[in-house]
């Protein structure tokens, strides 16, 4: 009989997950909280319809692991591939400003006719990256080995 996969089976080995649902998109929005790029490490590729972001993601999946065994929290590089894209549009963001961090706080995936919506990165600082889509296909890719978090702490958000 088949055993149903448990969050701690996935937690030493690098994440490559795909968001293809409504009811994906909290736990991807979940694993990518905090993370932080710089405006060069998005690359928007109209002719393949692809937005992708090259991400410094904090391991929210090995926090109580490392809190246990009294090691540096992590983080990890990973890609946030958007797939099906038609537009991309921002808010809040200098793209002139090359040295700039964004900060990603959330996901957001807003429904339209047929298979079609928007999917909306929301970043600190009041800004944000909505991306049209012709459906919903997000894909998170760990693509390096975990690191200690150059801070030593976990992102912390005031109530």
């Amino acid at each position: 009989m088949a055993e149903d996969a448990r969050f701690e089976d996935g937690a030493e080995r690098p994440l490559h997950l795909k968001a293809e649902t409504a009811e994906d998109v909290p736990v991807m929005a979940t694993l990518v909280q905090d993370a932080v790029l710089s405006i060069t490490d998005m690359t928007w590729q109209p002719k393949l319809r692809r937005l992708a972001l090259l991400i410094n993601r904090f391991r929210w999946e090995d926090r109580a692991a490392a809190e246990a065994r009294g090691r540096p929290y992590e983080r990890v590089r990973s890609l946030l591939v958007i797939d099906g894209v038609l537009s991309v549009s921002s808010q809040g963001i200098d793209r002139g400003d090359k040295d700039a961090v964004l900060s990603v706080l959330d996901i957001q995936w807003t429904p339209g006719a047929d298979a079609a919506g928007r999917v909306e990165l929301v970043l600190a600082g009041d800004g944000g990256i909505a991306a049209a889509v012709e459906c919903l296909d997000l894909t998170l890719k760990d693509v390096t080995r975990p690191y200690a978090a150059p801070s030593g702490k976990a992102p912390g958000h005031p109530e």
